[in-house]
């Protein structure tokens, strides 16, 4: 083992053989074996090419970064190196993670990330990280990693890691299989970059610079990585992952239930090409995915639910990045979950097969394939259903792309045997979008047009919208515009609202003060409008708000509200199924939204926000948010709570809604987890449990033990439990294979 004081001499090694302002680095294939162990001790990292000076993300982006990193990286016939050195100021230091598990999130901790670009188009990417104590995160950035929804820890795959901590600097070891990642054969280069989070500066900084106001992770400015050879095909790469499970539940209000009902099935990955991968799942079995966290619907319309099931999330772009948050025509989350038609819950809907091909044909262009059959449920009237789409991506200009897409719902059967007029013998969605994305990150936008077709003709079947930023140091404006038509149906997407017209904007200016505590501050000016022919205006709001981020990574904003709605069918404001509101009423009222998050990176962190004021024709107290303690690193316990008091006039219902999630995440070590989510919800008087014990006994190879318990609840006078409403136990094992 090499001992510190030789580390010592390495890390000043690191840096050898390196223009100072490097703006690439070479990849060269070692025939020496590395082994990850955090210890890079093997004498081919010496001669390997480095990349050094990073520079900060957060809280500047013009300074070098305090504590420095060396990167670097190797190849052999099977898979890449990745080397990290993070080097600390002088004096005594700890590090944080929220616990031992997988997948960590924050920006508030330490870890070190490679970002590969493998097809060069500063679109799509893939993230590997490893923070000090060994834990992994692999995600997947879509839209150069801008937006919300542009960066996802959902995906999982294998590959290997190890880190060190040492007096002074901590070490990171990788090794990514070629089979793992998609990339096209006979490349000259790729694009890279390297970034650290480092909590005890509260910094986050990068290999190639980013600017302050775009995420870390973001893929306009990555760098070249310069290949000695050409990369080649790896070979056969197929991947099997088979399951076993069993499954036992009880419906206590149905007096129903299965002791014992085990199942089978696999997933398989097939890399026709580096670039273009087939995935087949066969009776796929979603059990052990983590509940939904549940939130107090006051909403008069339907909420979104992320998806969380592994197989459909790798290029998920290619099929859920269309429309936008509230007009999407494709909802991967329709498959294999229905509705009764005769009580209106949502059940579960067996998938017998499904697959998807989906990735690169070539440099600019991108193909998305899916089709999943739905078995037929004669319980709750529903006959077996495909789900199909197709969907293009074609690269124009530096970062732009054209998409088309076309996605069927269809039954081989007569629905009319099913006895329901809410059931079509096929549904079909198709549409075209341009999605902006300059070489700088300085404009991103989008432009969409959508249509649908049905067994019988409908008015205004159509979706379509335009989406713009534009985003400086110091500027920030969002234009967002569409039109919904009364027919739009598309039945595998997701529609919040039909029949309208909304105009949105946001006006941002942000101040970056060179002293203190704070980061970057400013005010902003926004307002949304929704409308239609028949009604006129339905609702508007504008606001004034104030944003801070603190230099501890604290973050605060508020605003001032002024709203209107139009209720054009009755609704009940209290969320209790109480008197409602008559229809062609109007309401304009006045709220105060505010929202804190405390320094992450201590043991007890905490959020809270509130939407408060007036409300329909009364007042609504609300205040929301999480409570937590970290016992470093061996978890966390957490509370979310969501209180919301509604007080209105007679004879209409006064009521208090909570909602409280205790949860508890232990992990024993990086292999073994423990999470318990107990959820509240006095809206629907049930307390759910959820707990969830977890063995990753080899690399993505799995054994699940999930209990979920749900009983009436009810806090009138004092919270009572009652009587138990279902009950489950299931335990699973999966087994990664490579053929």
């Amino acid at each position: 083992m090499r001992t510190p004081i030789r580390l010592a001499i390495f890390l000043l090694m690191c840096c050898t053989g390196h223009q100072m302002l490097a703006q690439s680095v070479n990849i060269r294939r070692t025939t020496q074996a590395i082994v990850i162990d955090g210890i890079p001790d093997e004498t081919a990292w010496q001669a390997a090419d480095s990349a050094f000076n990073f520079t900060q993300n957060f809280p500047t982006d013009s300074l070098p970064a305090r504590a420095q990193t060396t990167a670097k990286i190797l190849y052999d016939e099977d898979n890449i190196y990745v080397l990290g050195v993070m080097q600390n100021l002088p004096g005594p230091r700890s590090y944080v993670t929220p616990s031992l598990r997988r997948d960590f999130a924050g920006s508030a901790n330490d870890s070190f990330s490679v970002v590969f670009d493998p097809f060069s188009d500063r679109t799509n990417g893939v993230l590997f990280g490893v923070n000090p104590f060994g834990v992994m995160r692999e995600a997947l950035i879509i839209n150069g990693g801008s937006g919300r929804e542009g960066f996802s820890l959902d995906w999982d795959n294998k590959w290997y890691a190890a880190s060190r901590q040492f007096e002074g600097y901590w070490v990171v070891e990788m090794a990514i299989p070629f089979k793992t990642l998609r990339f096209n054969k006979e490349a000259d280069s790729w694009l890279v970059n390297f970034y650290r989070v480092d909590s005890e500066y509260a910094e986050r900084s990068s290999w190639s610079p980013i600017k302050r106001t775009f995420p870390i992770f973001n893929l306009a400015t990555n760098r070249e990585l310069i290949w000695d050879v050409p990369t080649k095909k790896p070979g056969t790469n197929i991947s099997v992952i088979p399951y076993v499970a069993s499954n036992t539940q009880r419906d206590f209000e149905e007096n129903s239930g299965e002791d014992f009902d085990p199942s089978v099935g696999f997933d398989l990955k097939y890399a026709i090409t580096p670039g273009l991968n087939l995935d087949v799942t066969v009776n796929p079995d979603f059990s052990q995915v983590e509940v939904d966290q549940q939130v107090t619907n006051l909403d008069r319309f339907e909420i979104f639910f992320p998806e969380r099931r592994q197989f459909f999330l790798e290029n998920a772009d290619l099929f859920s990045g269309f429309g936008n948050r509230g007009t999407r025509p494709f909802f991967s989350r329709r498959i294999g979950i229905a509705i009764d038609t005769l009580t209106g819950q949502n059940v579960q809907n067996q998938i017998p097969f499904g697959m998807r091909l989906n990735g690169k044909v070539s440099d600019d262009l991108r193909l998305g394939v899916l089709s999943m059959q739905a078995g037929r449920d004669a319980a709750i009237g529903l006959p077996s259903y495909n789900y199909s789409m197709l969907s293009l991506q074609q690269k124009v200009f530096s970062r732009s792309n054209v998409n088309f897409f076309a996605i069927n719902k269809q039954t081989f059967e007569s629905p009319n045997e099913y006895d329901t007029a809410s059931l079509n013998e096929f549904n079909r969605t198709f549409g075209a979008e341009y999605r902006l994305a300059s070489a700088n990150n300085v404009w991103n936008g989008k432009a969409f047009y959508h249509r649908t077709v049905g067994p019988e003709a409908m008015d205004s079947p159509y979706a379509m919208g335009l989406n713009l930023t534009y985003d400086i140091q110091k500027w920030a404006v969002d234009v967002f515009s569409q039109a919904v038509g009364e027919g739009y149906n598309p039945e595998v997407g997701f529609v919040r609202r039909n029949d309208i017209r909304q105009l949105a904007a946001t006006i941002s200016y942000r101040w970056f003060p060179e002293r203190g505590s704070i980061q970057r501050h400013g005010p902003a000016i926004d307002f949304d409008m929704v409308g239609n022919d028949t009604y006129g205006f339905l609702d508007w709001d504008y606001n004034l708000q104030y944003e801070i981020s603190f230099r501890n990574t604290a973050t605060f904003w508020g605003r001032l509200r002024r709203q209107y709605t139009y209720l054009f069918d009755p609704f009940d404001p209290s969320g209790t199924e109480g008197v409602e509101l008559a229809a062609d009423t109007e309401y304009t009222n006045y709220q105060i939204l505010a929202r804190y998050q405390s320094d992450q990176r201590k043991r007890f962190f905490y959020r809270v926000n509130t939407r408060s004021g007036q409300y329909f024709n009364g007042n609504r107290i609300n205040l929301e948010g999480s409570v937590g303690y970290r016992f470093q690193p061996l978890g966390f316990i957490s509370m979310d709570f969501a209180y919301n008091r509604i007080i209105l006039p007679e004879p209409y219902t006064t009521t208090s809604l909570y909602l409280l999630g205790p949860r508890l995440d232990f992990t024993f070590s990086r292999k073994v987890f423990l999470t318990t989510f107990v959820q509240y919800n006095s809206q629907i008087e049930n307390l759910n449990i959820n707990a969830r014990f977890q063995w990753r006994f080899k690399p993505v190879s799995d054994v699940f033990l999930v209990y979920t318990d749900n009983y009436f609840a009810n806090h009138e006078g004092a919270f009572r439990i009652g009587r138990p409403r279902t009950r489950a136990l299931t335990i699973k094992i999966t087994y990664w294979l490579n053929l």
